[in-house]
């Protein structure tokens, strides 16, 4: 989730419609400057009880965070806080339990990205074993209850937490809970947007079931093998879901503007502190009639602010976000961007995933991606067969379009290599999940505090 910094004096009033636009239209790229932006959270524990950190305790949160200025990172202030640190390789955040995010630069080609994941993983893991605190790469705590778990102090989080039981049963495990791998990615233009937009909305499921990670539950199965992607559906319905308006004729920038518009907002921030919105319209705002700040207009970077604040399966800003994936382990944490960036920045391999997916229905979208948090790649397909038949075709694809890019590292290795976690789990027809339930039952005998042995 982002991380606000206080706005300079030439933040302007929002007084048109063009200003809504306009973030969406100030991504566009020309294709030489297209990037790739890789965003990752862990759980964090304590190795000699698995207990979650606080942020104040000796060796918390904060305590972690700060060890990382030893390799260069600088902290980011809320309050007197520290709640991130910012380095050359992006942004170091907390989500609301003290899940650790790396929200990476926004970078040329895989091999960087997956240099940018390692070197990452490398300090934070140097700083657990000196602090006995270790990295866990599922999709939500395996064994904690809500209660059993800390606050970071940002002020938005506070506001959520108090939003969310009143909208949906669900919000507060997606915060406090749930991890995830997302990537965000560039567009040239409004029409290359809503291809995009709508290739990687309909395939959003797949990605879901490749990567579904989180079985369990308080320590028990849940039925579930991407119980992350259950959340979301009963969080917030004003915020969340498959969004259909993307799939309709003329579909561009200003119909996702009137979507966020009937987005009810969070929290407004103003010298540094965040005021609680949750609920109201950001029309009324927009008229001097919000009743958290009456007379109040809003600036541009109200409007990145709320921008942010929508959690649908793909998101717009200034670059689209895939949000569909649970956490994991490194090398999945490489092959997300692989899967997405083969499939959309080269123009025949968008091309053939589009073709396999447009005579798709609303409703089919709809039952493809409901179905899967429970039954991964083994959910229908419209037309007959299953995901995984589905993600045979895709990763050819997304391998054609990484070999079209060609891009190279320095033993002259394209970039499909990244893909191979992917393909390990197609051939296997066991998703991360699946293998993880296999062990409960098995060689684990029902303990789950041998999943720890998965850590970074």
């Amino acid at each position: 989730m982002s991380t606000r910094e206080a706005s300079g004096s030439e933040d302007p009033i929002i007084e048109s419609r063009d200003q809504l636009v306009a973030p969406m239209q100030g991504g566009e790229k020309p294709k030489n400057a297209w990037r790739i932006g890789t965003e990752h959270e862990k759980l964090v524990y304590f190795q000699k009880d698995h207990r979650a950190p606080s942020y104040e305790e000796p060796k918390g949160i904060h305590d972690i965070l700060m060890a990382l200025t030893e390799f260069g990172w600088e902290p980011i202030e809320e309050n007197g806080k520290v709640i991130a640190m910012r380095g050359a390789d992006g942004t170091v955040s907390l989500e609301p339990a003290g899940q650790l995010e790396l929200s990476g630069a926004p970078l040329e080609n895989l091999h960087e990205t997956c240099a940018e994941t390692g070197r990452h993983l490398q300090q934070v893991k140097a700083i657990g074993e000196r602090f006995g605190v270790g990295f866990l790469g599922l999709g939500m705590w395996p064994d904690k209850t809500r209660e059993e778990l800390p606050i970071m102090p940002k002020g938005r989080y506070e506001i959520m937490l108090r939003h969310m039981p009143r909208v949906g049963s669900l919000g507060l495990d997606m915060m406090l809970r749930t991890c995830t791998i997302q990537v965000n990615l560039d567009y040239s233009s409004e029409a290359d947007m809503a291809q995009k937009f709508r290739t990687s909305l309909a395939l959003q499921p797949l990605a879901t079931a490749l990567f579904a990670n989180s079985p369990f539950t308080e320590g028990k199965p849940n039925g579930f093998l991407s119980y992350r992607s259950h959340i979301w559906s009963d969080t917030d319905p004003h915020r969340t879901g498959m969004l259909p308006f993307v799939f309709e004729d003329g579909f561009g920038y200003e119909r996702y503007v009137d979507y966020m518009l009937d987005v009810p907002m969070y929290f407004v921030f103003r010298d540094g502190k965040y005021i609680d919105a949750a609920g109201l319209s950001f029309r009324d705002f927009m008229k001097g009639k919000l009743s958290a700040l009456p007379g109040e207009k809003p600036t541009a970077s109200d409007w990145v602010d709320h921008l942010s604040t929508a959690f649908p399966e793909v998101r717009l800003k200034s670059f689209l976000e895939m949000r569909g994936a649970d956490g994991g382990p490194w090398n999945r944490i490489c092959a997300l961007p692989a899967f997405w960036v083969g499939l959309l920045y080269d123009q025949g391999a968008l091309n053939a995933a589009w073709d396999l997916v447009k005579h798709w229905s609303m409703d089919e979208r709809e039952a493809l991606r409901n179905a899967v948090p429970k039954q991964a790649l083994g959910a229908a397909i419209p037309g007959g067969g299953t995901l995984r038949d589905l993600a045979k075709e895709v990763l050819a694809i997304a391998r054609a379009g990484l070999t079209s890019r060609a891009r190279l590292n320095s033993s002259g290795d394209n970039e499909t290599g990244f893909l191979e976690a992917l393909d390990e789990i197609v051939n296997s027809g066991k998703v991360p999940a699946q293998v993880l339930l296999d062990s409960y039952h098995g060689e684990w005998g029902g303990d789950i505090s041998q999943v720890y042995k998965y850590s970074f």
